[in-house]
């Protein structure tokens, strides 16, 4: 006979599946029952189990996924790591060698601090690059209030730029440039002439 399956059945010598004979608590038995051949009942069923699942449920225990490969212990490190190393040390010993030397090279090395900071760039420029800027805002803004009048929708975002054409102006002219976004330049005698009549 073999082992009981979870509901009791065990399989005899002939093959045959049965739950065998066993004794009430009162003392009377209980016949043997044959199970028909391919029957499983619901206990011995095993239980599906889905992986995704049974992942989900275990979250939070255990390590960290992908911790086990940090356990394991590598003999020989990488050239990139023995680069690295050498690097360390070089670096540890350039400091130990600088301490050294004393208040010389570190007034040397704060001399030397301010010229590695990045050059301010020419308020010209800095000029230039905004009028760029608000220049191509405006011409934005132009040709959607021309499509405006053209009969086309517009968007909220498209009105709110259409409505700041005279702000960009301004803007513009505040920083010396006219409405096409060309500098403004001194007037032409002709020009100036023409202002006083």
């Amino acid at each position: 006979m073999s082992q009981p399956t979870n509901s009791g059945i065990v399989t005899d010598k002939n093959g045959e599946r049965v739950i065998p004979e066993s004794k009430r608590a009162d003392g009377s038995t209980r016949k043997a029952i044959k199970v028909r051949p391919g029957y499983r009942p619901p206990e011995d069923v095993e239980v599906y189990k889905n992986r995704t699942a049974e992942g989900f449920r275990q979250r939070g225990k255990g390590p960290v996924p992908g911790a086990e490969g940090l356990k394991e212990d590598k003999s020989e490190p990488s050239a990139a790591a023995n680069k690295n190393a050498k690097r360390r040390e070089a670096r540890k010993k350039a400091k130990a060698a600088g301490e050294t030397e004393g208040e010389d090279q570190k007034t040397t090395a704060v001399a030397a601090a301010p010229a590695l900071k990045p050059e301010v760039l020419d308020p010209e420029a800095e000029k230039e690059k905004k009028a760029r800027n608000l220049k191509k805002k405006l011409r934005q803004a132009k040709e959607l209030k021309d499509k405006k009048d053209g009969g086309e929708s517009l968007l909220p975002e498209q009105i709110a730029k259409v409505i700041k054409i005279n702000e960009l102006i301004r803007e513009l002219d505040a920083l010396g440039f006219d409405s096409e976004g060309e500098p403004k330049t001194a007037k032409t005698s002709s020009e100036a002439k023409e202002d006083s009549t």
